[in-house]
């Protein structure tokens, strides 16, 4: 066992959980290695705990303190997987301290918040069970990629559950308003030709990138106009472009990836895949689109009781929003009123050099202590 929450983090980053989508960086991927950590670690609390696969070799995991006897429950629910190593400037499982910090990949995102969490409840681990509210900790895979995991669990569990604080850098911030984001592919095809006679081919570079373009100015206007008073505007960006083969070929083939922010606003408009499929339609593009994936946006109101009790936990927090979505919105969005919450910056996740702040994580720990301690009375 850990001693403090120090070296449960160092314990956590130590354990590749890499994403394997994506270009992960090392072949040490998946949830499945801390999943069976965390089992044993929770289980030595008090947890009835049990893994649910969700893709091959990649579970959540649930742990229970409490039987499901009709009493509210919470959950505290960080995701188990982080993103690639590629690129990184320091040994990314090595969990070094230096220049107080604890430096590796997911030390911020997000299993420094994984963590604090774990230790308030190795803190309450004698009083868990009695509990006016039961506390569950949930970990979810996938939450870097297609966040399958959090949607499973909302579908399977969702009524269960009055509130969930989902295990993000936040700096410790209560943030209960997200934006949300749909990626796609939009994909042209071609002719291919000699290069020496480009009029015998058709250049689907050419098309995809003229395409690009219009969608660019008109959305970009378009979108400005879904706004949100804390979140601001609905926006887009053209983040990945491939296509061709040599460059003495004339290209019969050329895709690009986009990622559209959502505000509530465009939310319920009809959502970013709408928008985009009318343009194309309306500019009569020759581009099609492949593979959306739309994340809701989150609004979980600031006077819930559990955004309440938290803002009134001693050490303090305060409100805050992001642009960024979670797993907390698809939680939201499958009835589980739902915040994000943790110590570490998201200025630090995805990092060549990913680090936390010792004392800010364990500010966070002592946080968590202290709001479940709250629930006891």
């Amino acid at each position: 066992m850990s001693h403090d929450v120090v070296s449960l983090l160092q314990q956590l980053v130590r354990i590749p959980s890499v994403n394997p989508d994506n270009l992960p960086g090392t072949p040490e991927t998946g949830e499945e290695t801390i999943a069976i950590f965390l089992n044993g670690w929770l289980e030595s609390i008090g947890a009835e705990v049990s893994l649910e696969e969700i893709r091959p070799g990649r579970p959540n995991l649930i742990a229970r303190f409490a039987p499901r006897d009709g009493r509210p429950r919470m959950l505290f629910g960080p995701h188990l997987d982080t993103v690639g190593v590629g690129g990184m400037t320091i040994e990314p499982f090595r969990g070094d301290i230096h220049d107080g910090k604890l430096w590796g990949r997911g030390a911020s995102d997000t299993k420094g918040p994984m963590a604090a969490m774990l230790w308030a409840l190795h803190e309450n681990r004698d009083v868990l069970g009695k509990l006016p509210v039961a506390i569950d900790f949930v970990g979810f895979m996938g939450e870097e990629s297609g966040q399958w995991g959090a949607k499973d669990f909302a579908t399977k569990y969702g009524e269960e559950y009055s509130f969930a604080l989902v295990g993000e850098p936040t700096s410790m911030e209560v943030v209960h308003l997200t934006k949300g984001s749909m990626w796609a592919t939009l994909r042209s095809s071609g002719r291919a030709a000699h290069s020496s006679m480009p009029e015998k081919g058709e250049n689907a570079i050419l098309k995809l990138t003229r395409a690009l373009d219009t969608l660019d100015r008109h959305l970009s206007g378009e979108l400005a106009t879904y706004t949100h008073p804390v979140l601001g505007r609905s926006t887009i960006n053209i983040g990945v472009i491939r296509g061709g083969s040599r460059p003495n070929i004339v290209p019969d083939h050329a895709e690009a990836e986009l990622d559209i922010r959502i505000t509530p606003a465009l939310s319920q408009a009809g959502g970013a895949l709408t928008i985009l499929a009318n343009a194309i339609a309306d500019f009569e593009l020759p581009v099609e689109i492949v593979n959306p994936h739309e994340n809701p946006p989150m609004e979980t109101p600031a006077d819930h009781p559990g955004v309440k009790r938290l803002l009134e936990t001693a050490g303090g927090t305060k409100l805050g929003s992001a642009p960024w979505f979670s797993d907390a919105a698809h939680l939201s969005a499958g009835g589980i009123p739902s915040v994000c919450i943790g110590p570490g910056s998201i200025d630090q996740a995805h990092t060549a050099d990913e680090f936390i702040d010792v004392g800010a994580l364990k500010a966070g720990a002592d946080f968590f202590t202290a709001f479940v301690r709250g629930l006891a009375g």
